[in-house]
């Protein structure tokens, strides 16, 4: 996948002898664009390109880059800017109208929910529909489709399921069944139908939290679902289970299925399950890569997990899992941190809570941002209020990657920094979602999802404490060929965005 770069051949070349024309007739038969982006620095990491452009868009689509002047109904001078494919966040759980406002200040112009999924499919983004600043889409969530089987056909949302307290059979029994009981035959194949159904529904994939679930899903249930993968050639986007700090076992269970089935995964938040053992995981996925799995991973640049205080991990030994105390762990509404009795008192009495626990370091995020192979994703947690806290990765992750890693400590090339949030995420889903071969790229014919920003300004402002403050650097943003910020400033009442599905041709083999 990250071997050799294909470069589509976009436009021709005709030299012809004409009679001599007016320089008012010649002005005539020149396109007039909706919009130009004039003398940028345009850069596109699939075919390289790395040169002062003018820009043309129609009808939502790149139609022109051009050394020459070329015409617009609007032409924006971007001299002195980066003018980029649009940044393509294939981890994020917060599709709010705050959410996309924050991720737009950011660079990003499609946002997924590809680690949790949603079931069924067309639910998510419910608080955005037809008010979506930036595209957005799902991947199918097992758990919820597991819980429907589980249930009786109930159905909760991912947060309740994920921070359910571990209950009797007899209270929450949708939810306790879906976390701790392994599944009979019949529900095995409700399970795996419900699933099937959210991949026909356009699903981008299979959500799998298996760490969240890991008493509950056995061997055999996790064949099926890579299986199914497999079958309709959907990526499966797991949070596999996690064991003692640096364990790799759970890594090593899912390439052996993927291997075993054909399946394409993707490993989710690198760091978080690597902990101390970046190098040897980040190796095995290389391993199994170069043995024909077809694996990707990603990484986000905040050296913090953020999950629910009744995530099944605090059921486990997760000060030995984590190799950390109560006093490293915040309450993220309020950052305030933990003793030992308000940790088990929250987790007790308001399991939904959203916490920070601090447990990675620097050097292991550094690795991954490093590495070429590895994409940029924020997981960020939902944002809904500006009265409560939230992690700061969700607001500004992108500008981060660019402003810190790319410009200041020089970790990485720009043109290494922009494949892995535009080229590298576009060509993991193109396949399942063919909407992303027009996406990642800035080539002509291609989807006008741009990010232009300054590389002299670009830099995150959210931080634990302060988290709500948007990045700053990103100068204009281009969603389906609209403006959402134009001249530093979001427009108000400009919604172009998108719900993107599977396509619905992407059928069994």
């Amino acid at each position: 996948m990250f071997g050799r770069l294909r470069i589509p051949f976009m436009f021709s070349v005709a030299i012809a002898v004409v009679c001599p024309a007016s320089a008012e007739d010649a002005a005539e038969k020149m396109p007039l664009y909706d919009v130009v982006l004039e003398g940028g620095r345009v850069m596109d990491p699939e075919t390289g390109m790395d040169a002062i452009r003018n820009v043309g868009i129609t009808d939502g689509k790149i139609t022109a880059i051009s050394v020459h002047e070329i015409s617009g109904m609007k032409t924006i001078d971007v001299t002195g800017k980066i003018v980029s494919p649009g940044f393509i966040d294939v981890h994020n759980h917060s599709p709010s109208p705050l959410g996309q406002m924050y991720q737009a200040r950011d660079g990003v112009t499609t946002s997924l929910e590809l680690e949790a999924g949603s079931y069924p499919v067309a639910a998510h983004g419910a608080y955005i529909r037809g008010k979506a600043r930036i595209n957005y889409g799902a991947s199918t969530s097992h758990t919820q489709a597991r819980m429907v089987a589980m249930s009786g056909g109930n159905h909760t949302g991912v947060q309740n399921i994920l921070s359910a307290k571990r209950a009797n059979i007899g209270e929450d029994r949708g939810e306790a069944r879906t976390r701790y009981v392994i599944a009979n035959v019949g529900e095995r194949k409700e399970i795996r139908r419900n699933v099937e159904n959210g991949l026909l529904q356009g699903g981008i994939g299979i959500g799998l939290l298996l760490d969240y679930i890991s008493e509950a899903v056995d061997k055999d249930e996790l064949r099926t679902i890579f299986d199914l993968a497999a079958q309709y050639q959907s990526p499966v986007f797991v949070h596999i289970r996690r064991g003692v700090a640096g364990d790799p076992t759970g890594l090593d269970e899912v390439l052996a299925m993927a291997k075993s089935t054909g399946a394409k995964v993707h490993i989710c938040h690198l760091s978080h399950n690597a902990m101390k053992n970046v190098v040897l995981f980040l190796e095995k996925i290389r391993a199994a890569r170069r043995n024909g799995v077809d694996v990707t991973t990603e990484v986000l640049p905040y050296n913090a997990g953020s999950t629910s205080i009744g995530a099944a991990v605090f059921g486990r030994d997760w000060q030995k899992i984590f190799d950390i105390k109560p006093e490293d762990v915040q309450l993220a509404s309020t950052g305030a941190y933990f003793t030992q009795e308000s940790f088990d008192q929250t987790r007790r009495d308001n399991p939904n809570a959203a916490i920070i626990h601090h447990y990675l370091k620097e050097e292991w995020t550094r690795h991954l941002i490093l590495a070429p192979d590895v994409i940029l994703s924020s997981d960020g947690l939902p944002v809904i209020s500006l009265d409560k806290k939230v992690p700061p990765q969700g607001i500004g992750s992108f500008a981060k990657l660019l402003g810190t890693y790319a410009r200041d400590e020089k970790l990485l090339p720009i043109m290494t920094a922009l494949s892995k949030i535009t080229l590298q995420p576009a060509q993991l889903l193109e396949k399942a979602a063919p909407a992303f071969r027009l996406k990642g790229r800035l080539q002509i014919g291609m989807d006008a999802d741009i990010t232009v920003f300054d590389a002299a300004v670009i830099k995150d402002m959210a931080t634990y404490d302060k988290p709500h403050q948007p990045s700053i650097g990103i100068t204009h943003l281009l969603v389906n060929g609209q403006f959402v910020i134009k001249n530093g400033y979001l427009e108000d009442s400009t919604f172009p965005g998108r719900q993107i599905f599977a396509s619905p041709l992407n059928t069994r083999k």
